[in-house]
């Protein structure tokens, strides 16, 4: 079975209300939903883990990074600010697809440069809420 683990970091716990005219109008759960149906014949566990913490995201990177196949990464503001967690994607073995739902390349100067990017297997921004089924498939 291939496990596969899905990182929100902070704010994305608001999809669906926040900003919809960026990020859209649907929770994560409800795309959860969809994601796991769309896989539900596949040997897959597609796991979900959101935090507004950066230590706990460094948390679920240490735990998972040496036993899972994959993970989503997700990492909302922190992308553009933490070195902790392009340091732990660094220390790991399990690879990691970096995903933003935004083109973040198309707005703030600030959201152009990401300390995830150089320590990601790749990157998949812009595509909404199907990033994260890319990355997934990625993994299959």
């Amino acid at each position: 079975m291939l496990r596969i683990l899905i990182i929100n970091g902070p704010n994305l716990n608001l999809l669906g209300r926040r900003e919809p005219e960026i990020y859209g109008e649907d929770t994560f759960e409800d795309f959860m939903i969809h994601l796991r149906g769309k896989y539900i014949d596949s040997d897959v566990d597609l796991t979900y883990f959101q935090s507004n913490h950066e230590g706990h995201i460094l948390d679920k990177l240490h735990e998972v990074g040496f036993s899972y196949d994959g993970i989503v990464l997700n990492a909302g503001a922190l992308t553009h600010t933490s070195i902790a967690i392009a340091d732990a994607i660094a220390g790991i073995e399990t690879p990691v697809i970096e995903v933003h739902i935004s083109n973040v390349h198309k707005r703030e100067t600030f959201r152009h440069h990401s300390y995830v990017s150089p320590v990601a297997e790749g990157i998949i921004v812009g595509f909404g809420l199907r990033g994260y089924e890319l990355a997934v498939d990625y993994f299959l």
